[in-house]
């Protein structure tokens, strides 16, 4: 279209100088010719630098398009949750330790090594685009890992108390699961993930190299010993006290560093990581959101990236990128998931886990904050509110339902609640006793999973363990009847938004990091 815009207007230049020609001169048509060609040379010029221009965008374009990996869609689960399942739209980062492509020069290991998830969090953009916050998942938590693809086609059976990292390394490949770890978090917050990304550690590196580096703090000096706790000497300095910028190794090593620092524990890392990112937005954000800025950043990240087919051109990338320029740094929050130690390994806590899943399905801020974007009208009810647990199927799945309140009704409406859902209700009743405050899930050997996929009707349910090999609903004064669900709560639970950091939080703040 540039091209069709100019050549109008140097045919007007043309009528213009044709009359001298009228004359019968040669010298003075030569004479013409010489008064036309700075013009004409500007012109072409003009034109020249806007068709390269745009072939060199076209170029930059064709080698992101080359550059992005996709990983396989069909390893995704069969039954997930429902597009819409929130009203915001939900983004899974897994950080790699994968060695395999030149990574083991910047983390050290065997380039042979299956890969795991060195980082994970669940990026919850709220539906007014102004709103966001981070969820972060502690490598070592355990959870629920559902049916996954192996590289030969057929598919794993579920995975009980396994430890969150496992997901990735299922089918143990040199890059990994996305789609494993993507199943299980959309299992473990019955949210569908809209897109999923992984960095390595090489697009992670140059990354921060064309930001310009990163701005960290750190409360004490931080030696060789602390990155490889198996030398046999402190040896040197790698990082000083204070404020400081790193990029590329430096930043590498910054947030992979464990020891030396706080309580040494990878809860500790986790949120120094957080601090880390919040930095990281907020110098892209002081560049300004624009196609030219984010060209650099994508072209660094995408020979290094994999992401699911959703994003698996530069064009898509790019505008899902722009989307976001409108999240407020003081509104991107970074929490971690409800946990506490259980030996060695990280339990997630109940029912908060479940409130903070419901608050997000709801658009719910940390601060209880309506972020679903409908401007101008009330927050709903919770009565007016859908069930969180709208998407759940019950197929095959036989419960009993005790009513474990004084409030008469509540037993059979669970059991609506639950038969509109395809579960089989085997029978209604009272407990054996009416004071319970919150509603119990409990189930026998070999229930556990069904009774977690009851759960999922029944946010901040919490789940006992029976003798039999049966699943009961207890219902409690939380259970609302009018909703036919517990209501949605107003905010995240205090256990996770006393602890959340925002992006624009000054770096040196909470230090300790554990």
């Amino acid at each position: 279209m540039t091209t069709t815009s100019e050549q109008p207007t140097a045919s007007r230049h043309r009528r213009r100088a044709d009359p001298p020609r009228r004359g019968g001169s040669r010298g003075g048509g030569a004479g013409g010719e010489r008064k036309r060609r700075p013009l004409r040379t500007a012109l072409l010029v003009a034109l020249a630098l806007v068709v390269l221009g745009t072939a060199g965008l076209g170029w930059i374009y064709l080698k992101l398009n080359g550059d992005i990996t996709t990983f396989d869609g069909d390893g995704l689960s069969k039954n997930r949750p429902e597009a819409g399942s929130s009203k915001g739209e939900n983004v899974l980062v897994i950080g790699s330790d994968a060695r395999n492509d030149g990574n083991s020069a910047l983390g050290g290991g065997d380039k042979t090594d299956i890969g795991r998830s060195d980082t994970a969090f669940l990026m919850h953009v709220y539906a007014d685009h102004k709103h966001a916050v981070a969820v972060s998942f502690p490598r070592d938590s355990l959870v629920d890992v559902p049916p996954c693809k192996l590289p030969d086609g057929t598919w794993t059976k579920e995975q009980h108390h396994a430890m969150f990292n496992s997901a990735f390394a299922v089918g143990e490949t040199e890059k990994g699961n996305p789609a494993c770890t993507q199943n299980t978090v959309e299992a473990i917050t019955g949210m569908r993930v809209d897109h999923t990304i992984v960095v390595d550690f090489k697009g992670f590196a140059a990354l921060t190299d064309v930001v310009g580096g990163v701005d960290v703090c750190l409360p004490n000096d931080v030696y060789q010993r602390d990155l490889n706790p198996k030398r046999a000497t402190r040896g040197d300095i790698i990082f000083h006290k204070g404020e400081q910028n790193v990029s590329g190794q430096k930043a590498l090593d910054y947030v992979r560093l464990r020891h030396g620092i706080g309580d040494g524990s990878d809860i500790g890392r986790i949120k120094r990581q957080q601090a880390f990112v919040g930095s990281l937005i907020k110098q892209i954000k002081s560049e300004g959101l624009t196609t030219t800025k984010l060209l650099p950043l994508a072209e660094a990240a995408t020979g290094s990236m994999t992401v699911d087919p959703g994003l698996g051109t530069a064009d898509k990338l790019i505008s899902f990128a722009l989307s976001l320029k409108d999240v407020d740094l003081h509104n991107t929050k970074f929490v971690t998931i409800p946990w506490r130690y259980e030996g060695e390994r990280v339990a997630v806590v109940e029912p908060d886990a479940s409130e903070l899943w419901a608050a997000l399905r709801a658009d719910r801020t940390v601060d209880g904050t309506d972020a679903s974007g409908a401007a101008g009208k009330a927050s709903p009810s919770p009565a007016a509110s859908p069930a969180p647990g709208a998407t759940v199927s019950g197929d095959g799945i036989a419960v009993a339902v005790y009513n474990g309140t004084a409030e008469g009704g509540l037993a059979s409406d669970a059991a609506s609640l639950l038969t509109s859902h395809g579960f089989t209700v085997t029978g209604t009743g009272n407990a054996r006793s009416q004071d319970h405050a919150t509603t119990v899930i409990q189930y026998g050997p070999g229930k556990e999973s069904e009774a977690r996929t009851v759960a999922g009707l029944f946010p901040g349910a919490e789940l006992q363990s029976i003798g039999a090999a049966r699943v009961n609903v207890v219902v409690g004064q939380s259970y609302t009847a009018s909703s036919g669900a517990s209501p949605v709560p107003t905010a995240v639970p205090s256990s996770v938004a006393d602890h959340a950091r925002s992006a624009d939080d000054d770096v040196c703040s909470n230090l300790s990091y554990g």
